[in-house]
């Protein structure tokens, strides 16, 4: 893993996750110019996401399967022809056909968490997956200020239409710089369709881990989805480049994964998460005071989303490292497992946070943050009383007491033998 690759593969992580994100910034844009309702152009957004859930859950296996130069080449170059052809949408029906088909292949992120983790050692695994986190970061929040700014500027259809040419400029450079890989599986695609579902009912981490990223990406989804018609709405009064400037103030959070992914390597991932957990029910409390307007309520918004960015990435950054210990020889599909239960959790928080928000307001929005958050808070607090337990439970044995087997071992690690051992005297 040289600097130069991490460099390239970090840049493409900017730009698939970047495309996904953009279209939060200019939902309004859509909204005036295609003279549709404001849950209608979510719609949009929402469908974006699906179909990159869908692309995880179908093409993320893949990885394993597919040597990665061909595969990656190729999502970038269909990535980019869905985003000319959004670009060139008559209509509200073509452009959330057209963001269905741009989201499922933009999976190129998806592909190479796991191709950088088998490349680097186990404890420098946790600094790498930092690094590449922090592209998808900047390509997350900065392509807000992107499609904001250029959308105010030429129209809806530039952000679509620069990220289309963006996307297939690096398909040609990955064609030639990426080097060779040769996969790690032989399986046929439905037997690695059914892979990570088996993965799910089996590895009791992955499931966890699964949990924890839902119930938070759903509530980071639905903040910044419905951040858009808070700014633009009677409140602020202020135009879609204003999403993209607060979008600014996360930037931070490229700096912070790295290190997260340093203390993951030295800490472990659970204290990682649980301080990450309480962030986010922080950053929902700070939140609430954005509904009041004004410079105060701008300070509120700038403040608790850069703690809910920064919480959620790192938090990403301990599931991943988790997840990716569990199978060296089917990260690709952990990985499918994981990242299809993250992004089902995001579908439905913008879906439900634009419903709740048309109710109840951004509070109630910022209730769902909480209410989502204290959900994975009490998961990871019972698996860290249980882990407490059995930690207590060998240290309380007795003189000559053999030790409880697997106690304290993760999955991944094989269980001790019971076979007596010889005993010489000298």
């Amino acid at each position: 893993m040289s600097r130069r690759l991490l460099l390239l593969l970090t840049l493409t992580c900017a730009v698939g996750v970047g495309t996904v994100y953009f279209p939060q910034a200019i939902s309004p844009l859509v909204v005036a110019a295609l003279h549709e309702s404001p849950g209608s152009a979510t719609l949009v957004v929402t469908a974006i996401q699906i179909g990159y859930t869908a692309g995880i859950f179908l093409l993320g296996p893949l990885g394993d399967r597919l040597p990665h130069r061909p595969f990656l080449v190729t999502l970038l170059a269909l990535t980019g022809v869905g985003l000319l052809a959004a670009g060139c949408a008559p209509g509200l029906a073509p452009l959330i056909a057209a963001a269905a088909v741009v989201g499922m292949t933009t999976v190129a992120a998806q592909v190479i968490g796991p191709l950088a983790a088998g490349l680097v050692a186990a404890e420098r695994r946790g600094a790498v997956l930092g690094t590449l986190l922090s592209g998808s970061t900047g390509g997350m929040l900065l392509a807000r200020t992107f499609g904001g700014t250029l959308g105010e500027w030429l129209g809806w259809r530039a952000p679509y239409l620069v990220a289309g040419a963006v996307a297939l400029i690096l398909a040609a450079v990955l064609a030639r710089t990426l080097p060779v890989s040769l996969p790690s599986s032989r399986q046929r695609y439905p037997a690695l369709l059914a892979e990570p579902l088996r993965l799910l009912r089996t590895e009791p981490e992955l499931r966890r881990s699964c949990l924890y990223q839902a119930t938070v990406f759903g509530g980071f989804s639905a903040v910044w989805t419905c951040l858009a018609l808070l700014l633009t709405g009677p409140a602020y009064g202020l135009g879609a480049h204003a999403v993209g400037m607060l979008a600014l103030v996360g930037a931070a959070t490229m700096l912070c994964t790295p290190y997260a992914g340093r203390l993951v390597d030295r800490t472990g991932a659970d204290r990682v998460n649980l301080v990450c957990l309480i962030g986010v029910l922080v950053s929902a409390a700070v939140l609430t005071a954005g509904a009041r307007g004004g410079a105060a309520g701008t300070v509120a918004l700038a403040g608790g989303t850069l703690l809910l960015d920064i919480a959620m990435q790192s938090g990403m950054v301990a599931n991943q490292a988790r997840v990716y210990a569990l199978r060296p020889d089917a990260r690709s599909r952990l990985n499918t497992a994981y990242m299809t239960c993250a992004y089902l959790g995001g579908s439905a928080g913008s879906w439900v946070g634009v419903r709740i928000y048309g109710r109840a307001g951004w509070q109630g929005v910022c209730a769902l943050v909480a209410v989502l958050a204290g959900i994975a808070l009490a998961r990871h607090l019972v698996a860290l009383h249980g882990r407490g337990t059995d930690a207590r439970q060998a240290g309380d044995r007795g003189p000559g007491e053999p030790m409880p087997v697997g106690i304290g071992c993760p999955p991944s690690v094989p269980r001790l033998s019971r076979q007596p051992v010889e005993r010489r005297v000298i």
